[in-house]
């Protein structure tokens, strides 16, 4: 496995300085990055990743309810080859009916992907495996109905947090997940309780050994109550060594 890291762990550096903070981030020795709202600074990004040697494999948009077509092309600037759609609202995962529907509308913006040359993922969050439907959680059901291009990028921190053991989900959902999100922390919905990747209360191990067919495994903070760049090369020391 590959890791990356998502900026959106430090989006309030970048606001304060772009260029130094992928700098930075290639300083502690990433190779790739997860953008998210990348149409936005398409081109400062673009050179601030061929300055350091950084590549993209995903990145975050609001493909369902944002400018797809300036997403894509955006994308395909950067050598984004996935883009992944990080949010539907919880009140859509509480019956079947809702989930098909968005299992839809991400069939078609894929389709939509495929002409530029881009696959389209989903990331979940806690809300999307909380409820059970005969036993499977929504992010089970959305699987099954979504057209066979698109991913899944599976936050396994936030699986825990909705009560699913995620090495055990990983396996339900098979070669659909093709990215993962790995954090640590206290597992509950407080953002500041999160620290580096290895020194919480997930099973990193067991998640790394349940991702066999995961391409890129994604560092991400939500937020923490310590120093953001230290729990990151915290996190990619400690994943260096696991996958050694």
């Amino acid at each position: 496995m590959q890791f990356s890291v998502q900026l959106y762990t430090v989006r309030e550096a970048l606001d304060a300085d772009f260029d130094g903070t992928i700098d930075r981030i290639a300083s502690i020795g990433f190779e790739r990055v997860e953008p998210y709202n990348f149409a936005a600074n398409t081109e400062a990004l673009a050179s601030a990743l061929a300055r350091n040697g950084l590549t993209a494999p995903s990145g975050h948009a609001p493909l369902l309810n944002g400018d797809r077509d300036l997403i894509f092309e955006a994308a395909r600037t950067l050598g984004i080859g996935t883009v992944i759609d990080p949010f539907v609202d919880p009140a859509r995962w509480s019956t079947e009916e809702a989930i098909t529907q968005t299992a839809e509308a991400l069939n078609e913006v894929a389709a939509l992907g495929g002409e530029y040359g881009i696959t389209v993922g989903y990331h979940n969050h806690w809300w999307e495996v909380e409820t059970g439907f005969g036993g499977r959680t929504g992010l089970e059901l959305l699987a099954e109905r979504l057209d066979p291009a698109v991913v899944l990028e599976m936050d396994t921190y936030w699986a825990a947090v909705g009560g699913q053991d995620p090495a055990e989900l990983l396996g339900k959902l098979g070669d659909r997940v093709r990215f993962i999100h790995i954090k640590d922390g206290a597992i509950d919905r407080d953002n500041k309780s999160q620290v580096a990747v290895g020194s919480g209360r997930m099973d990193i191990p067991a998640v790394l050994a349940a991702a066999s067919s995961v391409e890129v495994g994604v560092v991400e903070l939500d937020d923490s109550a310590g120093d953001l760049f230290q729990a990151l090369e915290e996190s990619l020391r400690y994943l260096n060594g696991a996958s050694a």
